[in-house]
């Protein structure tokens, strides 16, 4: 593991409140948006001032921040509360700092208290960092732009709870499956909600959000029923320590790695789509999702245009790359994300390979105006394929 990432884990743990979030481009100056720093959403207002700031007036606190333990900046707490605005942001780091560039836009940004006016700050840029980061604490891309709990909280409601704890009673083996997980966790929150075909239809972005929530929330709390009394009994030595956190922490990375492809795959299904997961091509390379499927692709008959690429990355400022060559018969590759924020220079470079993003409809803000036009929502990504298949 980086062992910046080791020292945010440690800077967290060891913190009274921590915060993480993905670094926008509104955060950047990317947005046109004249801002300055960056953007608190309120519900972290506990890190910064106690008590709240007042509509009407301006507040500020000056702190010490230091960096990625390097590096300190006498930083600023405001709250902009005069005529229209209402927000607040961190602000002042020096002529040079490094971590507001257009680059970062994407990296994730983690803020510790420590004490008195005292803070720990960290940007993590690379993802399988950000990866490692999110597994030590069971984070999801959609626990963040929040403060971070230290401790395995679930946050669903009771009446979905119930469905989940009647559910663990079920379980014959120590842990689900992943795709098991997922289809009880859908199958508990559409019950719960009454979630219709049509409504996962029509709102398939909202759909594919809540589920995945739904799901990290089951996790969470079959871990906490499997290792509760566990923890609390002493390990006989270290070795035997490591080992046990090591199968906790692997088992959350193969959980967040499948996830997304078992909501995405629902989604399709519900949408009546033809297509197949994992399709064999060209030096032995299996492309997430191919539309319409195997038969078509390898059928040199069949018109290019008519078929679709789709790569599922939860994080994907590194990883874009592998998808250009996974399949060669398609030249334009759709990449599904939940990553907030990329920066410009990546997007152009993107854009120049044919890769096209796909991101949840509220992660759109998340990345620079000029390509909001350009990047797809998960609704407008199935039209596309349904246009496709209805020729």
């Amino acid at each position: 593991m980086n062992r910046i990432v080791e020292a945010a884990i440690t800077s967290v743990t060891k913190s009274t409140k921590s915060f993480c979030k993905f670094i926008s481009a509104n955060d950047a100056g990317k947005t046109g948006a004249h801002q300055e720093g960056f953007y608190i959403p309120k519900n972290s207002v506990s890190l910064m001032f106690d008590p709240p700031g007042v509509k009407g007036s301006n507040d500020e606190r000056f702190i010490t921040i230091k960096w990625q333990e390097d590096f300190e900046t006498r930083s600023r707490f405001i709250y902009y509360g005069k005529g229209t605005r209402n927000e607040y942001r961190l602000t002042r780091f020096g002529r040079g700092f490094p971590f507001l560039t257009d680059e970062n836009v994407g990296d994730l940004f983690i803020l510790s208290h420590i004490e008195g006016d005292y803070y720990e700050g960290f940007v993590l840029e690379a993802d399988d960092d950000i990866e490692d980061f999110f597994t030590a604490f069971n984070l999801s891309s959609a626990d963040t732009n929040r403060l971070i709990a230290k401790v395995n909280s679930v946050t669903a409601s009771e009446t979905i709870l119930d469905c989940f704890e009647r559910y663990i009673t079920t379980l014959q083996t120590d842990f689900p499956s992943t795709i098991d997980l997922a289809v009880n966790a859908r199958i508990c929150y559409n019950r719960i909600f009454n979630v219709s075909d049509h409504y996962i239809q029509n709102k398939p972005d909202d759909m594919l959000l809540k589920w995945l929530a739904a799901e990290f929330d089951l996790f969470k709390t079959i871990e906490n029923y499997r290792y509760s009394d566990r923890i609390q009994t002493p390990f006989k030595n270290v070795e035997e320590l490591i080992v046990y956190a090591n199968t906790i922490l692997n088992r959350r990375k193969s959980r967040a790695g499948k996830s997304l492809e078992h909501h995405l795959t629902e989604i399709f299904k519900k949408s009546a789509l033809d297509f197949e997961m994992q399709v064999v091509t060209e030096e032995n390379k299996r492309p997430d999702f191919i539309f319409p499927g195997s038969a078509y692709y390898h059928n040199a008959t069949t018109d290019p245009g008519r078929l679709v690429f789709l790569a599922a990355k939860t994080t994907c400022k590194d990883r874009w790359r592998q998808v250009l060559n996974e399949a060669d018969r398609i030249p334009e590759k759709h990449l599904f994300t939940l990553q907030q924020g990329i920066s410009t220079n990546q997007l152009n470079e993107m854009y120049k390979y044919n890769v096209i993003l796909v991101v949840p409809e509220p992660y759109l803000k998340s990345f620079p105006v000029s390509f909001r036009s350009r990047i797809l929502n998960l609704e407008s990504f199935l039209t596309h394929v349904k246009t496709k298949q209805s020729k």
